[in-house]
């Protein structure tokens, strides 16, 4: 499995996104730009510019129209994908770490930071796709997290639950009409630094510091499945056709300059999702893997490294062929 490798930041990646066809690959980092390439041939079909601080996330409606961007300069930007304008911009009081669409992409859930003075705090907004309208300015449901802030959130399935993530290793289910916190449970034993959904949005993944991934049910926030690493884990990503999931991390990034890239484990890992074993591991990058994404179609992924490249990988055929030895799983 041969990558395509994309430089287009000179600085770390923060986070890298597919479209929901899968036809476009979307990348931040802390260089202030977002570039889009197209997924098949890492070619590269334009660069937002505009925002005056590091770029934190990104995300896209489900209609490929528009795209959502937060930033360490306390704005969010809608962009028009076809003209790579910006259409609004909402600010707000601290740096923005996190932007996303619902499943109906007519709303969209922003994290601002927690500083002095003001909480971690969870927005929610209503969208219009069509770029032309005019966006609605204040938020339709706020709530926070004083003292222990959001890493990441996410919508469920429906929209009825939005999940969130924490600093201290904690998930939270809130009601996503009235923003009331209706369970807590404590996931990991360090940050949590990923949460990304199965297709269907009902089950999730979360990476952490800890040196662990777990799967966990989002009605109830149970545990279904423990992945364990041993290095530092900074993202986590769900395979929507075959039963694996991929993590990724590795050293902190402030130590990577004494350390070489097998010492820093900067691979990508392949674990068995439901056996929880590691079948496989891929290198390539020369430090930490930030952000994995799988393409919604399962057929390759894309990981965004602390050495400021994407690296685009396409599954050949024996990924597909590969059966898990369920034979030795059974007991004697």
């Amino acid at each position: 499995m041969r990558p395509i490798l994309l430089k287009g930041h000179e600085r770390p990646l923060t986070q890298v996104k597919y479209n929901k066809e899968g036809d476009l690959l979307f990348t931040t980092a802390k260089d202030q730009v977002v570039n889009v390439y197209y997924s098949h041939n890492g070619e590269r079909l334009g660069t937002f510019n505009g925002h005056m601080g590091a770029l934190w996330s990104v995300d896209i409606d489900p209609t490929s129209t528009i795209v959502a961007t937060g930033a360490a300069d306390d704005t969010v930007k809608l962009w028009d994908i076809k003209t790579g304008k910006c259409v609004h911009t909402w600010t707000f009081p601290t740096a923005v770490k996190f932007v996303q669409f619902n499943e109906d992409g007519n709303q969209i859930l922003v994290i601002s930071e927690q500083r002095t003075d003001f909480s971690s705090t969870v927005h929610i907004f209503p969208v219009e796709i069509d770029v032309t309208a005019r966006q609605v300015e204040d938020p339709i449901l706020r709530f926070s997290s004083p003292g222990n802030r959001f890493t990441r959130a996410g919508w469920s399935y429906l929209n009825k639950w939005i999940i969130g993530s924490h600093l201290d290793g904690s998930i939270s289910q809130y009601d996503a009409k009235t923003g009331e916190l209706l369970n807590k449970v404590q996931a990991h034993d360090k940050e949590i630094t990923d949460l990304q959904f199965s297709q269907d949005l009902t089950y999730f993944i979360t990476s952490s510091k800890d040196k662990t991934a777990k799967i966990f049910d989002t009605k109830s926030l149970n545990v279904l499945k423990t992945f364990m690493a041993d290095a530092p884990l900074n993202t986590a990503a769900i395979t929507p056709t075959k039963n694996y999931v991929i993590l990724g991390g590795g050293q902190d990034a402030k130590d990577v300059t004494t350390t070489g890239s097998r010492q820093g484990k900067f691979e990508a890992r392949f674990y068995h999702k439901i056996f929880e074993d590691e079948i496989g591991r891929l290198k390539g990058h020369f430090g930490p893997l930030n952000s994995i994404v799988v393409q919604p179609d399962g057929k390759g992924f894309a990981s965004g490294g602390e050495d400021g490249y994407v690296r685009l990988h396409h599954f050949d055929k024996p990924y597909f062929d590969f059966l898990y030895d369920v034979e030795r799983m059974r007991p004697e």
